[in-house]
């Protein structure tokens, strides 16, 4: 006879599920991708994931660095630090507790994309 296990309160599948951008999260970022998309300053995006964090890379050219990564930090040290915006080199731009203020307070316009 087989052993059978008894799990209680498992949440395995909670840490999964948080791996990776859920739906509206994904859905804010691509809606700006393709706003920026049109007016010419982004030209294509990959998506990265590691143990700590999770990011929408933009490359203004397919063959260079990133430009910008727009990343969910999966495990912050400070409320604020959920959602990042870095640049090319990894610096911190804006931080956020939210992706839709991240995204609505920052000029999209005014950031200076530097070759």
């Amino acid at each position: 006879m087989k052993k059978i296990k008894l799990i209680i309160n498992n949440d395995f599948k909670k840490n999964e599920r948080e791996r990776f951008f859920i739906k509206r999260e994904l859905q804010c970022i691509l809606n700006l991708y393709a706003k920026m998309v049109s007016n010419g300053s982004w030209k294509d995006y990959s998506l990265s994931t590691g143990t700590r964090e999770v990011s929408f890379d933009v490359y203004q050219r397919s063959s260079d660095k990133p430009v910008l990564r727009i990343t969910k930090n999966l495990k912050p040290n400070y409320f604020n630090e959920k959602y990042l915006i870095k640049d090319k080199d990894g610096k911190v731009i804006k931080k956020s507790e939210s992706l839709n203020l991240l995204i609505d307070r920052t000029s999209w316009n005014r950031l200076k994309i530097i070759k």
